[in-house]
């Protein structure tokens, strides 16, 4: 099975442990982004996964290739050009204070690309799968236009896509988003979201639901996910189900709904103690993708999904560095991680 992923690579910089950027004298120098750290997941998993973005052709993004071919990831398709690599600088909340992410990311090469950096009918030969997020139409009109340009080489090639909506108002408006994001989703198969991307790309939100206050409606994320396909057509629906006790506990579940079936599955749910946040949504597409592409069932798949994303936000940094035996051992288990006798 070989699964692609679209999208940005950025430099991550972060104070040590828990300080503040005011305080801290030094950061620390990682790589991640949402795409990216899908194919970190799925390549630990054992498929055949590829990342395809553009980054300059000098030391720190090269820094940035070796990032993933250090996990297995095919960056053979890796366009090289542009000057910089964008940054993200993360500040992790603990307790009642919230986390911080300060984005530089202007002018990076991926997001001066254009549509005849990328040979897509090339890139499509043999794969199976195609995911990309909504982050990466966020960062301009020509990355629209090759995210178009992708999804319509993918459907040519009878490769499934999925996308995450991903909403990133840092980057771009509601209403460019759901213009954007409407042409994109046409093209969908597999769709992720999230209590509130729903709502801010679409308008389409779960009635009775304070993700602040602890409490979820399932009837009403059912009836989030059904409006979501039957507006798009998709065949799958995915929400992931967040409640923030603060930034340290949250409450972590999901939903997945299979339309042909009309079936709703709720995952069990996790109570967690988070060491590190950043990619806990990604590691759910890769956990999804993963369990889909290899004939789980509905109710599997969306435990496989969220199994791995809350052992994913007990890792530090954007990766999810999980073997399938672990995932499977958490997801077949109680949800407390500890050992059944």
């Amino acid at each position: 099975m070989k699964v692609v992923t679209f999208g940005e690579l950025m430099v991550r910089l972060q104070p040590f442990n828990y300080e503040r950027f005011v305080q801290a004298n030094s950061l620390e120098f990682t790589f991640g982004g949402g795409e990216a750290n899908v194919a970190v997941s799925l390549a630990n998993y054992g498929l055949d996964a590829a990342f395809v973005t553009k980054l300059p052709a000098h030391a720190i993004g090269q820094a940035a290739v070796n990032s993933l071919r250090r996990y297995g990831v095919d960056t053979s398709m890796i366009t090289r050009g542009g000057d910089r690599v964008g940054i993200y600088y993360n500040e992790k909340g603990a307790s009642q204070r919230g986390s911080v992410c300060i984005y530089d990311r202007a002018n990076s090469a991926i997001q001066l690309a254009q549509p005849s950096d990328f040979d897509w009918d090339k890139i499509f030969e043999g794969v199976d799968w195609f995911h990309f997020t909504g982050i990466t139409p966020a960062l301009g009109a020509n990355v629209v236009e090759i995210c178009l340009e992708a999804c319509k080489a993918a459907k040519a090639h009878g490769v499934k896509i999925s996308c995450d909506l991903n909403y990133r108002g840092k980057l771009w408006t509601r209403a460019e988003a759901r213009e954007a994001m409407t042409k994109l989703c046409e093209c969908v198969d597999v769709c992720i979201s999230n209590e509130e991307d729903a709502k801010d790309v679409f308008g389409i939100e779960a009635e009775a639901t304070d993700i602040y206050g602890g409490k979820l409606n399932a009837e009403g994320y059912k009836s989030v996910a059904k409006q979501l396909a039957d507006k798009f057509h998709f065949e799958k629906v995915a929400i992931t189900l967040r409640e923030s006790h603060n930034a340290s506990e949250n409450g972590w579940s999901a939903m997945l709904y299979d339309v042909a079936s009309n079936e709703y599955c709720f995952s069990k749910k996790y109570e967690l103690k988070i060491i590190d946040r950043v990619g806990g949504g990604d590691s759910f597409g890769g956990g999804l993708i993963y369990a889909l592409l290899t004939g789980k069932s509905t109710q599997d798949a969306v435990e496989f999904a969220v199994a791995a994303s809350a052992l994913k936000h007990t890792i530090e940094g954007d990766y999810n560095m999980m073997t399938v035996s672990e995932v499977e051992k958490l997801a077949g288990g109680d949800g407390s991680g500890r050992i059944q006798r």
